[in-house]
Parts: structure tokens; C-alpha cells; sequence
């Protein structure tokens, strides 16, 4: 008897040992992918309101964010190119018609904590890891634009974006001001899809000249941007 609970007590803690070995804990790896020649092809719709010559502009384009060559950053960390191309908007040339230029390069950094972005030179603290809901960082923590209280709205939810449905998207909230100040709208979002990055990135960075009761900044704008880029596709190449 006493042999047979100690080969059931052996078999429990050989496939406890198991178990722990094939499913490691899932902090969150999978919303920054690492994978090189993984592209993601990107709508984007920008509005600049130009209060100088009292004009409202409008741009469109594709982008393509590729992960591209793999070096060391000057920190001796592990680092990717990520390679931005770029198509513009003809409406009488449809987008399988033009060809990607380059736009510019960026740096994307995953760590064990964090994924880093340099974008234009500056970088950014995208995402920490463990991702936890509610968890709060400083997204500028590495740049010099002062604080920015970024915060997980939502991890692993399913989401339908520009018709493609995911399994597992993760929402970070840079910033909203939302009801703090009257005349300057700030809102910055990310969200993420497990496998895949980046899907959707919208920024209102909006002023008004006049404060009028029971009108957001958004019906009385003077000046300011409105981005909104959304994922298309993704694949590798």
C-alpha cells in the first residue's frame, strides 16, 4: 500500500513538473511580436485643423511597418529596424497600383519588462509586461516630453477591427483629459492584437478658442489633429 502511494505521489509531482515546464505563466509576449519579415499594413486618416490661415486639411495614405534586420542598440540590447513604408492616397490609382517607398525608420525594442519604440527619435514605453489590467507606467519614462501616465484599459478581449476579428486585443490609454480641460482635448490610444502588434492607433489632439457649456472640444475646434491609423493586414515576407 505504501509503495503504491509513493509511485502515485511520484506520478502527480513528475506531471506537476511537466505541467509547469510546456504552460509558463503568459505575461504578454504575444502583443509584441519579434517575428523578422512580419509586416502590417496600415490605413491612415489624418485632419489637421490650421487655425494660422483658417484651413482644415486632409491627408490619407497606406502605411507598412515591417520588422526588418535584427542589431545591437546602444545599450548592447537586442533591437529590430522597423521599416515604414508608405503609399499614398490617388484616387484615381487604386493602392495595388503604387508602389511602397520608404518613409522613415524606427527602433522596436522588446525586453523582459517592456516593449520600447524610437519613433523620430523619441522613444517610447509602449507596453510593460506582466500585462495586467489596470496596470499604470510612464510611457515617456525614456524621453524628455514630460510624464505620461499610460494605463492597460483592457487585455484579451475580443474585438472586431476594420472587419477582421481577433481573439485577444489589448487596449493602452496614453492619455484622455476628457472633462479636465475645457478648451485642449488629449486622447491617445493603442490597441494590440495577440500574434499580430500594433492593429489601431487614434490620437484627438484638439484646441478651442471659446469655452461654450454643453459643447465638447469637438464641436468647437480652432486648431489641433485627428489621426486615426487601423490595421488592414498582416503577413510576412
Amino acid at each position: 500500500m505504501k509503495n503504491l502511494l509513493l509511485f502515485g505521489l511520484l506520478v502527480f509531482v513528475a506531471f506537476a513538473c511537466k505541467k509547469k515546464t510546456e504552460d509558463p505563466p503568459d505575461v504578454g509576449y504575444a502583443y509584441a511580436p519579434e517575428n523578422i519579415g512580419k509586416y502590417i499594413v496600415y490605413d491612415v486618416d489624418s485632419t489637421i485643423y490650421d487655425d494660422f490661415f483658417d484651413d482644415t486639411i486632409y491627408y490619407k495614405y497606406r502605411i507598412k511597418e515591417k520588422l526588418e534586420e535584427v542589431f545591437m542598440d546602444n545599450q548592447g540590447r537586442k533591437a529590430i529596424k522597423l521599416v515604414r513604408y508608405i503609399k499614398k492616397y490617388n484616387d484615381t490609382v487604386s493602392y495595388d497600383n503604387i508602389a511602397w517607398t520608404v518613409k522613415d525608420v524606427w527602433n522596436y525594442t522588446r525586453t523582459a519588462t517592456t516593449l520600447e519604440v524610437v519613433e523620430e527619435d523619441i522613444r517610447f514605453t509602449k507596453l510593460i509586461f506582466p500585462v495586467k489590467e489596470d496596470a499604470t507606467w510612464n510611457g515617456n519614462a525614456n524621453n524628455t516630453l514630460g510624464e505620461w501616465e499610460y494605463e492597460y484599459t483592457y487585455s484579451d478581449r475580443a474585438e472586431t477591427i476594420n472587419g477582421t476579428a481577433f481573439d485577444n486585443v489589448l487596449m493602452v490609454t496614453q492619455k484622455d483629459d476628457e472633462n479636465k480641460n475645457a478648451i485642449h482635448r488629449e486622447y491617445y490610444v493603442e490597441k494590440y492584437a495577440k500574434d499580430v502588434g500594433l492593429v489601431y492607433r487614434e490620437i484627438k489632439d484638439l484646441r478651442a478658442s471659446v469655452v461654450i457649456s454643453g459643447f465638447p472640444v469637438e464641436q468647437r475646434i480652432t486648431s489641433g489633429v485627428i489621426y486615426k491609423l487601423t490595421y488592414i493586414t498582416h503577413g510576412y515576407e
